[in-house]
């Protein structure tokens, strides 16, 4: 009965898609925040045709007229933003996040998650889904995919290659290119030859390399050898101390780097990293979540968004890493954490005035209660919190992704000729940004998914929560 009840929510869904798809769909009286870092836009008619933004119309000028019918939305009181991007996600983690298909990606379309940089998965799963979703028989958002991590001789996670030798490396590079992967993503445990080894590969490749910056190289070394994105500020506290050469060697805990953060080296660091066009990713509801999860975990208990939740994740794969955290991370006492979790948004706004970019990612599910889609809110709520505007956290998940994928040219702003990624909001989020979450409505590759098709999206989602 359960499945029936899925497959009956995901053909009713695919229905409203074809419908509204197939025709022109016109929100009248919206205002437009475009992400451009412009004033919003009261008063607009934004037309939407073949998935894409037909025109942005001003009140005073002439609607085109189309001869088939079209789908007419009332945006008085309403917020259109461009669709959002979650920038650090791990959608098929080997066997640790079973049932991603009838999770995670419903889950981020409902939340207005119109696209993910997923950051170490299987790559043959995503690269399916990814052609289910373009033939618009599977719902779920625009993919960039690395496939599997790079990892030491030792992987600690599924989705991972060893790599012990710069050969290693070199055709590891060589192997995920071959496969179509997008980019390439770095664990911590890859020896320094070997990182430096496929850095070199990867320019050879025309392929970029992200990921942590490996424990045994310097943050500005990376940085120099062309790592286009930090992720969860690895690097960045280890490069602003004098104590570097050390933590190179292992021992680093939150208490050190908050004893031998140095000012002027974080200064030459920034400098560095905006200079060659370092992005940043840092994660920053997983790094208060892992530091602070003796804390706030049980509290997660009895959070409602746990019905969408499987109990495999819960009791199997978040246990694990609750488990790996306390034990073997959370070595400081719970009063340093809470300051290194504050020192995390200070850095943050000083690689920020510095000319560094961000990009907002969630880790998720990976992260310990981290719900796919709902946290990326919270991610915007933490740049906010870090001393951002609502509208440069905003453009951490519209215009940022879009120009660091090459893809600002389609993607990242409301403006005519873009691609019709959208979301519909009942209040302003440039007068506080939590109103990013109060969604009327979300447009995927212009099909139009009103509150009650996303309602019966997150029934489906419950309903296979709860499959054994």
């Amino acid at each position: 009965m359960k499945r029936l009840l899925l497959a009956m929510v995901a053909l009713a869904c695919v229905g409203c898609w074809a419908e509204s798809a197939s025709a022109p769909l016109i929100i009248q009286n919206v205002t437009v925040i475009d992400a451009t870092g412009g004033p919003a836009l009261p008063r607009r008619t934004v037309v939407v045709r073949d998935g894409r933004i037909a025109g942005v119309y001003s009140s005073s000028e002439d609607l085109p007229s189309f001869k088939s019918k079209s789908v007419r939305v009332d945006g008085t009181g309403k917020f259109l933003i461009p669709g959002l991007w979650d920038m650090h996600v791990h959608m098929v983690f080997g066997e640790w996040f079973p049932r991603g298909k009838e999770i995670t990606l419903p889950l981020f379309i409902a939340n207005g998650v119109t696209g993910v940089r997923d950051m170490g998965s299987e790559l043959d799963v995503l690269q399916q889904w990814r052609k289910e979703i373009a033939a618009g028989t599977l719902l779920g958002p625009r993919m960039v995919i690395a496939g599997p991590m790079l990892d030491g001789p030792k992987p600690r996670f599924p989705s991972s290659i060893a790599v012990a030798t710069p050969e290693d490396g070199r055709l590891a590079v060589d192997e995920l290119k071959r496969r179509g992967a997008d980019f390439i993503k770095l664990q911590s445990l890859i020896p320094a030859e070997a990182v430096f080894a496929i850095a070199d590969e990867a320019h050879k490749e025309h392929i970029p390399f992200v990921g942590h910056v490996p424990d045994s190289v310097r943050a500005a070394a990376a940085s120099n050898a062309g790592q286009k994105s930090f992720e969860h500020l690895i690097g960045v506290f280890e490069g602003s101390s004098p104590l570097e050469d050390e933590f190179l060697q292992g021992g680093k805990t939150e208490g050190k780097f908050l004893a031998s953060y140095d000012p002027a080296r974080a200064v030459a660091l920034f400098a560095l990293l905006a200079k060659n066009h370092t992005w940043q990713c840092p994660t920053l509801v997983w790094e208060r979540g892992g530091n602070l999860i003796d804390e706030d975990g049980a509290g997660f208990a009895h959070d409602p968004r746990a019905k969408y939740v499987p109990a495999y994740w819960k009791d199997v794969t978040w246990k694990r890493f609750t488990d790996e955290i306390v034990r073997g991370f959370n070595t400081d006492d719970l009063s340093t954490r809470r300051r290194f979790v504050e020192k995390e948004l200070e850095v943050v706004n000083a690689m920020h005035h510095a000319g560094v970019q961000f990009l907002a990612g969630t880790d998720t599910p990976p992260g310990v209660y981290v719900f796919p889609g709902f946290n990326l809110h919270e991610e915007l709520q933490r740049f906010v919190a870090a001393g951002f505007t609502p509208m440069e956290a905003l453009q951490t998940a519209t215009l940022n992704p879009a120009k660091f994928l090459g893809m600002d040219d389609r993607l990242g702003t409301v403006e005519k000729g873009k691609m019709a990624d959208l979301v519909l909001l009942d209040a302003d989020p440039l007068d506080d940004i939590r109103n990013t979450q109060k969604i009327a409505a979300v447009i995927v590759n212009g099909r139009y998914l009103s509150r009650g098709d996303l309602d019966k999206l997150l029934a489906g989602v419950e309903a296979a929560a709860k499959q054994k």
